[in-house]
């Protein structure tokens, strides 16, 4: 033991370490590569270990190997068998608790032994405070192993999830792991200096900067341990998902909405975990639930660009693919779109991909329709909802992916017909897929364009739709005659006056559409009668008025020296205009108007409030 009342001091030379004792050293402890040269007695009567290597051994020199913390461990060890003071803190604490227990430094070597305050420290300062019990779990990652013999890392989980499951406003948290070293503007105070951290609010997240900065074996040790302890999913997924995107820095884009959280004090103390990526996401895709959300399918889009990136194994792709799956309808067109890596093909987008997300989808599906009741009947079903939804997005990707020189039409072809036809209820968009792979493939052959044409039902095309296809140049004469064929169908189908059968959603859009315009073609007929007949009635006046004119014109006796200039001016083109332009036609007939005016002679202004002109000899009548 130490003599009392003289401090012992210790000093390093070369690859050795001394111990100034005034007396001569009696032995040498070996640690990787370094000799500590010290004294029998003062270890002997602390390290139960090293009493029993003294006694077993034939000489002086003992080598110790494996020691957890290593030299820097056994140093603190020493200086404490020697007296020296040990200052124990939140971040060397798991050290010496577990040299402590390797050294065999127990109350039977001595009173108050290193292992004895070691424990003591941990559970009554380390395990009560977020921070410290943060710090403490950070640096179990050195020595995983002894740390879990001693179950250090299973109580500092435990005292973790407990806090961040508990409601913070019932107990103070996370304010008082702070204490009161506040500055007057908020921010938390280090020996009267302000650090520029805040303490937290009460918000239910604020503790998902502290756990990220934990290795990935102990951030999903930490989130199972929060599972079991009955965290909310919710809050759950949010940790991953900020956990995931502050180390996969390839969901940079696919974040969507998210805000960096200032660091807190906890954080200040810890050090930024050393990640592999590749590892990271296939533990973290083990722990993510059974969710659904905007947010949630868009971070799984990301997630799954980023796996094809690190060439994750199958089981973790697949896992993703089918998370997905589950919640298509939920996608959007840009998340969807995922490009090709590797080379592993010569297209642009990663449609074999999506093509198993799709077959997920319909799995599920399936799924819910085999257990809905089978005697509710209605227009539109819950899982028919998803359907529609999940059919404008593929043909929506259909068309995007259809302008790739390098796609085949095989591969056009599952893609359009991996849903069934009922998901749709017209087939503009997956025409409109067809319209562009045509354009960007002009070198098709007519059999394969009339192939790939068979997998839309044209029954099932709007009007527009129609009459772009029957102006179609890039679609085969067949497609076009087909067109009008069912265009015509269409057409007869609206002008009948028999009740029609009940009709689904589409049926009815398409029907409104063809009756709207069979209205319009009634109303335009109708208009066109009373035209011809306001021209029948004008031609009618017209032909009275001239025989009018040749009877007056016989009745009366000109002069000799003006008979023919005035039976001329009376039968002139000038003279009969002049005189029809006082009918008035209607406004709706003005067009009809001008084709009488056409077929008549030539036309005057219809608006003139002249009256025609009479000749002089009927003014002296």
């Amino acid at each position: 033991m130490a003599t009392a009342g003289k401090a012992f001091e210790f000093y390093h030379e070369a690859n050795d370490w001394f111990c100034n004792a005034g007396l001569p050293s009696d032995i040498i402890v070996a640690i990787d590569k370094v000799n500590f040269h010290l004294h029998k007695f003062p270890l002997s009567s602390r390290c139960g270990k090293i009493d029993k290597l003294i006694k077993e051994a034939q000489n002086t020199d003992i080598t110790l190997e494996d020691i957890p913390g290593g030299t820097n461990a056994f140093l603190i060890a020493a200086k404490f068998c020697y007296g020296v003071r040990v200052e124990l803190t939140p971040r060397n604490i798991v050290l010496v608790y577990c040299v402590a227990d390797y050294l065999e430094m127990f109350d039977e070597y001595g009173d108050d032994n290193l292992f004895a305050r070691a424990e003591n420290y941990f559970h009554k300062n380390v395990l009560k405070n977020w921070k410290d019990c943060m710090v403490a779990l950070q640096s179990c990652e050195n020595f995983i192993t002894q740390a879990d013999n001693l179950q250090i890392i299973s109580k500092c989980l435990n005292a973790v999830s407990m806090m961040a499951c508990t409601d913070p406003s019932l107990f103070g948290w996370p304010m008082m792991m702070y204490g009161r070293l506040q500055s007057p503007g908020g921010s938390i105070l280090w020996n009267g200096i302000n650090t520029g951290a805040r303490i937290r609010s009460s918000e239910s997240d604020w503790w998902f900067e502290d756990v990220s900065y934990l290795s990935v074996p102990l951030f999903v040790r930490l989130m199972k341990m929060m599972e079991a302890k009955g965290i909310r999913p919710e809050k759950l997924t949010g940790a991953i998902m900020y956990y995931s995107r502050k180390y996969l820095h390839g969901l940079g884009r696919w974040k969507g909405v998210h805000t960096t959280k200032s660091r807190s004090i906890a954080s200040l103390s810890m050090k930024p975990a050393i990640v592999d990526q590749r590892v990271l996401l296939e533990s973290i895709v083990k722990l993510l639930p059974e969710k659904k959300g905007k947010s949630f399918c868009r971070f799984l889009l990301g997630l799954l660009r980023v796996a094809l990136i690190l060439d994750v194994n199958d089981k973790c792709q697949d896992s993703l693919e089918k998370k997905i799956g589950m919640q298509l309808e939920l996608a959007t067109l840009d998340a969807l779109l995922i490009p090709t890596y590797y080379g592993s093909s010569d297209t642009l987008y990663n449609s074999d991909c999506v093509e198993r997300i799709i077959n997920h989808f319909l799995s599920c599906e399936k799924t819910v329709t085999t257990f809905s009741p089978s005697s509710v009947v209605s227009e539109v079903t819950p899982s028919s909802s998803p359907l529609m939804k999940v059919s404008k997005l593929v043909d929506n990707y259909t068309a995007e992916v259809a302008s790739d020189v390098n796609l085949k039409p095989e591969k056009f072809r599952s893609l359009a017909v991996a849903l069934p036809e009922s998901s749709r209820s017209l087939s503009d968009g997956l025409y409109r897929a067809l319209d562009v792979y045509f354009k960007a493939h002009p070198w098709l052959p007519e059999k394969e364009k009339e192939d790939l044409c068979n997998i839309i039902n044209y029954s099932k095309l709007s009007i527009d739709a129609c009459a772009h296809a029957s102006q179609n140049n890039h679609l085969p004469l067949r497609v076009h005659l087909q067109v009008l064929f069912f265009e015509q169908m269409q057409l007869k189908t609206a002008l009948s006056t028999n009740e029609n059968p009940p009709l689904t959603g589409g049926q009815i859009v398409q029907r409104d559409g063809w009756v709207t315009i069979v209205r319009e073609n009634e109303v335009m007929k109708v208009s066109m009668e009373r035209l011809r007949s306001r021209v029948g009635e004008l031609e009618q006046e017209f032909d009275r008025m001239k025989e009018e004119m040749k009877r007056v014109s016989r009745s009366r006796t000109p002069p000799p020296h003006n008979n023919n200039n005035n039976y001329n001016f009376l039968e002139s083109n000038w003279f009969v205009s002049r005189t029809f332009g006082k009918c008035k036609l209607n406004a709706r007939s003005s067009n009809v108007g001008e084709d009488v005016v056409e077929s008549t002679g030539p036309a005057t202004p219809r608006g003139s409030v002249d009256q025609p002109r009479v000749s002089h000899h009927l003014k002296h009548r």
